[in-house]
């Protein structure tokens, strides 16, 4: 049983399980649920490529009366025909009702030659559509094919797809897409032609991708037709087991055993094993911490708070004293929850007291986060349920009382570990890559 279960949690992260379990007809496989009803246009309502921040901005009755105005246009260049969304080419932007975080997408589209589209994720351009023999998009990138998130960066990966995938002009072709927070993959006919590859807030590259957002049919100058519109959301625990599911083969080594702190040093009476995860015992602190010392590292970890609880993960700590100032950084460890009024680099994954981390992508507290934290030089990445929430170079900063209040901030190597606050905040699935 055992062996059974391990292939088929394989097989259903790659791709080649549920792809096999597609229903027709706009019934949805087990699990899912239909976007798209086969009769009419219920549960969508016209966007265009515009920051989706711009809905969210509008009062209730506003974006009702928005909604309702947007139809006029969708009615004109949106149509069903027999069980099939059709799009002349022009008009807004079919867009859901609903809006998602993390979730499995599946949807078919049949398109013609010269045609151009693309489906937005969480109103972010785009998983792109075109046609593959188009030559005078050749130079943009149509010969590689469909699938990529081709408003990413020049270079960043996932713009273009890995293989070309596209069914020829004139026939369907299935797209089942995975997004978990703003990491996405994406397969085109069966084919992985993204590979978790973080989707850029087209918006404002310096900001995450929205936490949640309505998906979106583009319509760009050629009938394009879709049917099968099926959704799956994808819970925390999943979520976390396919995000850290392949540490041990990226090369990343536990650093804890799941039953006692072997290979931890400091404040280790103040902190306890429960259900397989190291646990701060509530009304104690002090720091834990590896006894092995790190320079440049790639940390993996799953994070639970208790409501407005409050620890931290120390980076490059010197053995001794406060991390946040002796150490490199606290990196804040911090529930949404938590009294009083917080400066900005309070917040949960800030670089304690210097940097703050984007917010709104913590899990409710009792949940469970997976966060991924990469140290090079000096520059930290904080990556929070699949978003990348903090992105900086501490040697950049040069404030003189800065550097005065945070003299370990230049350190080059230390310990990885926690900075306990009096709260039963829990850590599990440690995993390090020294790099």
């Amino acid at each position: 049983m055992t062996r059974r279960i391990s292939l088929l949690l394989i097989l259903v992260m790659s791709g080649a399980y549920t792809c096999s379990m597609a229903q027709e007809n706009n019934h949805p496989p087990k699990g899912f649920k239909t976007l798209f009803n086969g009769r009419d246009l219920a549960g969508w309502y016209g966007w265009t490529t515009k920051n989706p921040e711009q809905l969210w901005a509008m009062s209730e009755d506003e974006l009702a009366q928005y909604k309702a105005e947007s139809l006029k246009d969708i009615n004109q260049h949106w149509s069903v025909e027999n069980g099939e969304l059709v799009n002349d080419g022009s008009g807004l932007y079919l867009t859901t009702d609903e809006e998602f975080s993390s979730y499995e997408f599946w949807i078919d589209y049949k398109t013609v030659p010269k045609a151009d589209s693309g489906i937005y994720l969480k109103g972010v351009p785009q998983v792109q559509i075109w046609d593959y023999t188009d030559k005078g998009k050749f130079g943009i990138g149509g010969d590689k094919g469909s699938g990529g998130l081709w408003n990413n960066s020049k270079g960043a990966n996932g713009k273009d797809p890995l293989v070309l995938a596209d069914n020829p002009l004139g026939q369907w072709n299935r797209f089942r897409i995975r997004q978990i927070g703003a990491r996405t993959w994406v397969w085109l006919n069966s084919k992985l032609v993204v590979n978790n590859a973080i989707l850029e807030n087209y918006y404002d590259r310096a900001r995450p991708l929205f936490h949640h957002g309505p998906i979106q049919l583009q319509t760009h100058g050629g009938e394009i037709r879709w049917r099968n519109v099926f959704i799956r959301e994808i819970g925390p625990q999943e979520a976390n087991t396919i995000l850290g599911g392949s540490s041990k083969d990226l090369g990343f080594e536990s650093v804890f055993n799941g039953k006692d702190l072997t290979g931890w040093a400091g404040a280790v009476d103040n902190y306890q094993i429960v259900d397989g995860a190291i646990q701060c015992k509530k009304g104690t602190g002090g720091n834990l911490f590896t006894k092995k010392i790190y320079g440049d590292f790639v940390v993996r970890i799953e994070i639970k708070m208790p409501p407005a609880g409050n620890n931290g993960l120390a980076i490059r700590y010197p053995g001794s004293g406060n991390p946040a100032y002796l150490g490199m950084t606290e990196l804040q460890v911090l529930d949404t929850g938590y009294p009083g009024k917080l400066a900005p680099y309070q917040f949960h994954g800030s670089a304690y007291g210097m940097v703050p981390a984007a917010q709104g992508y913590l899990q409710p507290a009792g949940q469970w986060n997976f966060q991924e934290v990469t140290v090079i030089g000096s520059t930290i990445k904080v990556e929070l349920n699949g978003s990348v929430i903090l992105n900086t170079d501490l040697g950049k900063l040069d404030d003189p009382e800065l550097l005065k209040r945070h003299p370990g901030k230049t350190l080059t190597e230390g310990h990885f570990g926690f900075a306990g606050h009096n709260d039963p905040v829990q850590f599990r699935n440690i995993h390090i890559k020294a790099l």
